[in-house]
């Protein structure tokens, strides 16, 4: 039976910064009977829905398009004098001259706010209290909030989240200006296709960006400071992205570390540290975050914070400060807004008494948005090496697969990992289309222990891309012996 809405016993509730990790802990403390208030200076869904996930993840749907229409002549798909009236060598670059980037960060910026606007009427529906503003904690029971109009109220509160998230990190001689020499949140503003787009960062979201607007049309140059792109993620995988990139025409430049950026007459000179420059139209910082976690009253307040300004927390999302709690970004617990929903979650039902399960970071599978998409889960093949775990591996490319040969997909593969004495599932990579939607069952199978047989077990749709899962799982089976 839920609790009546305005229980005192379940006290009162401030969330500060209203993305994925503070609004879905909002609903929680409202069901669990709180009276809740969510302070938000931007707007509801944080940076997750109106300048991050949301809008990168439509941006790379468009640009998915033009990757299917590279396929388009293998299929039978013939666009020849369309293609020749406009000069185009193939249906991906026909569609390419009818770009208009302008009409698709509108397009971008709709679907953002369209969310945004959601997740407040569902917040009202709930009975949420939303201010907007910006949130500082005066002590663990107060928070202040500086509104629009320059009046600052406090807030009481029983309960506080910090939920403040991260902001792209900027070099000291690499000031964005908005125009030529971008963030990741200032893409959606470009009305044009930049001519030539230098990408600073090969990790997700520079490998993300650099994917989409190389298949947008754009040149564009990826500008590692590693030895390969995507230095954090499966080697297999990333080195089949890589020589994706390359083949689509990407120039990327590995070991090569940016010390600086500046603009000049029509584009901008990036610089690297041993001298050597790169020239383009535009270039995209995409070199980290930061916690947004100074000059909120944290440390004012008590809240102990890592060397890198993170807000440290325990596996249920407490602080060291009795009655704050933290989610999201700002805790450095894994970016991922999965993550920090369920970090939201977690801390609301510990702090109103509910019953809790600490948060497991085993069975959090991952997703990167290139083409082909990438998908992990459970404990990646660096660390069970690093481990000495006794672990057996199969793989095998979807090139094999019938369903991937009929839609032309030639990259991609299924990697599993098992341990070598139990076959129980230990992780999982899946590289290609829609991988996102394809990981679930590895997902199931690592969150409750599994075996390979087990996942083998499981009938599959024939043609389908999973039922190459099945057949990686099969490989696995050890005889028994008798």
């Amino acid at each position: 039976m839920r609790p009546a809405p305005d229980a005192p016993s379940a006290g009162r509730v401030v969330v500060v910064g209203g993305g994925p990790g503070g609004y879905e802990a909002a609903l929680v403390a409202r069901r669990l009977g709180a009276h809740v208030t969510v302070v938000e200076r931007a707007g509801l869904g944080g940076s997750a829905v109106l300048t991050d996930v949301v809008p990168s993840k439509t941006l790379i749907a468009t640009a998915e398009w033009m990757t299917i229409a590279d396929r388009a002549p293998e299929l039978g798909i013939r666009t020849d004098g369309l293609a020749d009236a406009v000069g185009a060598d193939s249906p991906a670059d026909l569609l390419r001259h009818r770009i208009d980037l302008g009409a698709v960060n509108a397009r971008v910026r709709t679907l953002a706010a369209a969310q945004s606007d959601d997740i407040r009427a569902r917040l009202a529906r709930e009975g949420v209290d939303i201010v907007a503003g910006t949130g500082r904690l005066l002590d663990p029971e107060h928070v202040a909030v500086a509104e629009g109009d320059g009046r600052e109220r406090v807030l009481d509160a029983d309960v506080v989240l910090v939920a403040t998230g991260a902001t792209p990190r900027v070099l000291p001689d690499a000031r964005p200006d908005g125009e030529r020499i971008l963030t990741w949140t200032q893409l959606y503003d470009l009305t044009e296709l930049p001519e030539r787009l230098v990408v600073v960062g090969s990790g997700v979201t520079g490998a993300e960006f650099a994917g989409a607007y190389t298949s947008l049309g754009a040149d564009v140059v990826l500008v590692s400071s590693r030895d390969r792109v995507l230095p954090g993620e499966d080697a297999d995988a990333a080195e089949l992205i890589e020589r994706v990139f390359r083949q689509r025409g990407m120039t990327v430049m590995s070991r090569s570390r940016a010390s600086s950026a500046r603009r000049t007459a029509d584009g901008v000179v990036v610089t690297l540290e041993d001298g050597r420059t790169v020239e383009g139209s535009h270039v995209l910082f995409a070199v980290g975050s930061v916690p947004t976690t100074r000059g909120i009253g944290l440390e004012e307040a008590g809240v102990r914070l890592t060397p890198s300004g993170h807000v440290e927390v325990d596996k249920v999302s407490r602080t060291n400060v009795r009655g704050v709690y933290a989610a999201g970004d700002c805790t450095g617990v894994l970016p991922l807004a999965s993550v920090a929903a369920t970090q939201g979650r977690i801390a609301m039902s510990h702090a109103l008494g509910d019953a809790v399960r600490p948060l497991q970071l085993r069975g959090i599978s991952a997703n990167i948005f290139t083409a082909p998409e990438i998908a992990t889960v459970g404990v990646p093949e660096s660390v069970l090496k690093e481990r000495g775990t006794h672990y057996r591996t199969s793989m095998l490319p979807l090139s094999r697969n019938p369903r991937a040969k009929m839609l032309g997909v030639r990259d991609g593969f299924i990697k599993l990992f098992a341990h070598a004495g139990t076959g129980t599932v230990l992780g999982g990579v899946v590289v290609g289309p829609r991988a996102s939607e394809s990981v679930f069952p590895l997902t199931l199978a690592v969150t409750h222990r599994l075996t390979a047989d087990q996942v083998a077990d499981a009938s599959t749709v024939y043609p389908s891309m999973s039922g190459t899962i099945g057949e990686v799982a099969r490989m696995l089976h050890q005889r028994s012996e008798d």
